[in-house]
């Protein structure tokens, strides 16, 4: 019979305590990325809306961890029990964070939150400007219960349909590559974002009666970019952080997984940004502040899933392809589906982390993969089409209770006053003369991100940045 030496059982216990510490410090910065989100929103919407946007990135936080906490965290790991052969449903132990948290429980479950809370706020930038604040709230109770907390019960933890362990990797013989959310957090909230769109309606003016495009300024290209960059250094917990482990049990650094994690994700955001850059500058004439962040977030979403997987030339074309491909995407969904999209949600959280994820096999680094290439990638389109289709009914579900429940929309002259006022009864800059709606000078940020000529110059119009 072994018997642990004295010398060794404090090791484990220090590198324990070690990465703990390490986890609630990383969980400090994602949470962090909040403030970003409503900095990032606030600049692309008009002056007028402001506060109301501000107003829906606290309630995500504020209603969020309640919901989460009471329920959204154990609905995720009944599901995770529910798709994994062999595995006893177990609805009592799946409150145990709550009745039975041992001494690491609450911890575990604060890790879940600042995630869930990253996924809720996303739809906020996609449905600005228009949305009934109460019927909101109930989207963002209904994204941190049941929506998101659904995607990482079938996808992380080791168990659930997406896992090695569960029904499809079970059957397929390999897990689902989503080391921190790209699909499970990022994409979930940019298709949840781009259904309430659709569904909420187009603003007021954004369409002209033939259908196309008009530009709708938001009224802070500051506020834009400072928020894209508070996200950037918040987005190092949210990827470095999930490397949880940064000492094991026998003392040892986990120096080159963290390396990895770390140099992926910052390679991804600058190719990603580099590449918005360069598309703009040849879609528009000039090179755009506003789709270079775009394309920066792109990257940085592209390479969430990514980057402990992937060699480093592999996160830098990831940023590369999904920062090239914003600003057309965004004209495509703008253009094409007749979709307002304010933030740009979909093609920055959406439609980059659903390729960023599908293509990890493809530049995976060596010793990543268990089986070919072929059989990897099958399961990464699986997984996307398996988040994507249960995110956009499930969307379409609650958003249609929202409606019939309180009305999805702010009525015609509520829209008109704006939210700040309709909604709230306040005004974000109370001593602000004039409002940066259609028609209002060049200078102002557009939240469409790009530009296009007009008899009278250049008018911005072009995409999101969040």
């Amino acid at each position: 019979m072994s018997v642990a030496l004295p010398l060794q059982a404090g090791i484990e216990a220090i590198s324990s305590g070690v990465n703990y510490v390490w986890i609630l410090v990383v969980c400090f910065l994602i949470f962090f990325m909040q403030p970003g989100f409503a900095l990032l929103e606030a600049g692309q919407v008009r002056a007028k809306n402001v506060g109301n946007v501000l107003m829906k990135n606290m309630t995500d936080w504020v209603v969020g961890v309640l919901v989460f906490f009471l329920f959204g965290a154990a609905f995720s790991a009944m599901i995770g029990q529910l798709t994994t052969p062999g595995l006893a449903f177990d609805p009592a132990g799946a409150f145990g964070y709550i009745t039975d948290p041992g001494t690491t429980g609450w911890i575990d479950w604060f890790f879940g939150a600042v995630f869930a809370m990253t996924a809720a706020t996303i739809v906020s930038g996609a449905v600005a400007e228009r949305m009934n604040f109460t019927a909101y709230v109930f989207v963002a109770v209904a994204m941190t219960a049941v929506i998101y907390p659904a995607m990482p019960g079938i996808a992380w933890g080791g168990t659930g349909l997406l896992s090695s362990n569960g029904f499809i990797g079970d059957a397929l013989g390999v897990g689902y590559f989503d080391f921190a959310g790209a699909t499970v957090v990022h994409m979930c909230g940019g298709l949840a974002g781009l259904v309430g769109a659709k569904m909420v309606g187009a603003r007021a003016g954004r369409f002209d009666s033939n259908g196309d495009s008009q530009a709708i300024p938001g009224h802070s290209m500051l506020l834009a970019v400072l928020g894209t960059l508070f996200l950037a250094f918040g987005w190092y917990g949210f990827n470095v952080g999930t490397q949880a482990t940064v000492l094991t049990a026998e003392g040892e650094f986990m120096g080159a997984a963290l390396g990895r994690v770390v140099l992926n994700t910052t390679l991804g955001m600058g190719a990603g940004g580099v590449a918005a850059m360069v598309v703009s500058a040849a879609w528009q004439g000039k090179p755009d502040p506003l789709w270079t962040a775009n394309g920066l977030l792109a990257g940085l979403v592209a390479v969430t899933g990514a980057v402990p997987h992937v060699t480093w030339w592999g996160g830098i074309l990831l940023g590369l392809i999904t920062g090239a491909l914003v600003l057309p995407t965004f004209r495509w969904v703008v253009d094409s589906l007749k979709i307002d999209d304010v933030c740009g949600v979909f093609v920055v959280h959406g439609s980059s982390g659903a390729i960023g994820t599908i293509l990890i096999p493809v530049f995976a680094a060596p010793g990543v993969l268990s089986a070919g290439v072929g059989t990897h990638l099958a399961m990464q389109v699986i997984g996307v089409a398996v988040i994507g289709i249960w995110t956009v009914l499930a969307s379409i579900v609650v958003f249609g209770i929202a409606d019939a429940l309180f009305g999805l929309r702010v009525s015609d002259a509520e829209e008109e006053e704006g939210l700040d006022s309709s909604e709230h009864g306040i005004s974000a800059y109370p001593e602000f003369v004039g409002d940066s709606g259609a028609g209002s000078p060049s200078s102002a940020v557009s939240v469409d991100g790009g530009r296009v000529e007009t008899d009278g110059g250049v008018e911005t119009d072009g995409g999101d940045n969040e």
